[in-house]
């Protein structure tokens, strides 16, 4: 049986990068249905998954898909799928059923212009928002937006991890030149990779009754499998520890800020970001995925002309760090936000602003990659108008 994880040196595309971390992660099964631009992720699992004992499952739709893998995710699997935006839109009450239900499962998302068919093989960041409020009722999620094939082997065990943690959907925020991107991925040996993973938490019984849903001191229910020999009850309505329907306000005010409060009260332990010549910078780019790589090489060069300038990379993008903002509002005069959508994480950075900072956004449309000459004609316009 071949090695779930590739150690060693290899050039992936960014979509099998997101395939392998998952397998080194612990993923043991993945349903889904194949959209551009995100089918590399399926085909390599379809691969892959057999050769380790896990198991690949093609659906009929992307429905389908978030289902299937959240009735895996109840046996106590790590499970994925893949998608791109139209099948997130199809996935998103299913993403609500996993969150009500607490079962971990990580969403990939290679995101492409929309909306609707949109640009199915061009590039496009017009997700951000969906992922975070695109499924009904309150509740908080936690996405990540790599911008590497090698950021996306590693953080997709970051995400797997969790996901498993808090008991949680994860959406993973791709895109498709991040997916269809050739690099090198170097991944570590089997027993350092080993040494990161986290698990849900398990209910380990010590003579109590097991109560499904009951919160323990990280507010996150412990977890037993089906056929452990307890009553499981499982259900996406309001429901009590024990996992009973109490369709009331009481139990609701009990049990939906908690699913917020979980992971909204871990938000400094969750986040990730990369700070890039932030020390004496007056002027900070405040972007994420492919569009820092296109920022990256822009204020390196606006440096050399003795701009301050710096740039602050979100990797995780919720829940969204409103502390590291509002710290960073109290350091610069300029912010500038690229995106490919037409202003989606702006307005995010503008709920932190203070009236002595000004933040200007950069918006493409989608479908092609913010140019170089672009780009810096409108960073350095922006820099000289201050």
């Amino acid at each position: 049986m071949t090695k779930p994880v590739l150690t060693g040196r290899h050039f992936f595309y960014g979509n099998h990068a997101c395939a392998e971390g998952a397998l080194a992660a612990g993923c043991t099964f993945f349903g889904g249905y194949p959209i551009t631009p995100s089918s590399e992720i399926a085909e390599r699992m379809a691969r892959r998954l057999p050769e380790i004992g896990g198991i690949f499952l093609q659906m009929e739709d992307e429905i389908a898909s978030i289902t299937a893998i959240l009735g895996a995710s109840a046996t106590g699997a790590k499970v994925m799928t893949a998608t791109s935006g139209p099948g997130l839109s199809l996935m998103l009450e299913g993403i609500g059923l996993g969150i009500m239900e607490e079962l971990p499962c990580v969403i990939v998302n290679v995101q492409r212009g929309g909306p609707s068919t949109g640009l199915p093989t061009l590039v496009g960041q017009q997700d951000m928002m969906q992922a975070r409020w695109g499924s009904h009722g309150d509740y908080a999620i936690i996405a990540y937006s790599p911008f590497s094939p090698q950021e996306c082997f590693d953080l997709m065990i970051t995400a797997f991890n969790a996901a498993e943690k808090y008991r949680t959907p994860v959406i993973f925020l791709s895109d498709e030149v991040i997916g269809h991107m050739h690099e090198r991925v170097d991944i570590p040996d089997e027993a350092e990779i080993e040494s990161r993973l986290i698990s849900r938490p398990m209910f380990n019984g010590n003579g109590t009754e097991y109560l499904p849903f009951l919160p323990n001191e990280n507010l996150v229910p412990e977890f037993a499998p089906p056929g452990a020999g307890h009553a499981i009850r499982m259900t996406g309505l309001t429901h009590d520890d024990a996992g009973k329907t109490e369709v009331n306000s009481q139990r609701q005010e009990i049990l939906v800020p908690r699913l917020k409060e979980k992971i909204e009260r871990d938000v400094e332990d969750i986040t990730l970001f990369e700070e890039f010549h932030l020390d004496d910078a007056e002027t900070v780019v405040i972007t994420y995925g492919i569009t820092a790589r296109c920022a990256k090489g822009v204020i390196s060069d606006l440096r050399k002309e003795n701009i301050k300038i710096g740039m602050l990379r979100l990797i995780s993008i919720w829940p969204f760090p409103d502390y590291l903002i509002k710290d960073l509002m109290t350091r610069v005069k300029n912010i500038i936000v690229p995106e490919i959508n037409l202003g989606q994480m702006v307005r995010e950075i503008q709920r932190c602003a203070t009236d002595d900072v000004k933040i200007t956004p950069i918006n493409y449309a989608g479908g092609s990659l913010p140019g170089y000459e672009d780009l810096y004609t409108k960073i350095k316009g922006i820099c000289n108008d201050r």
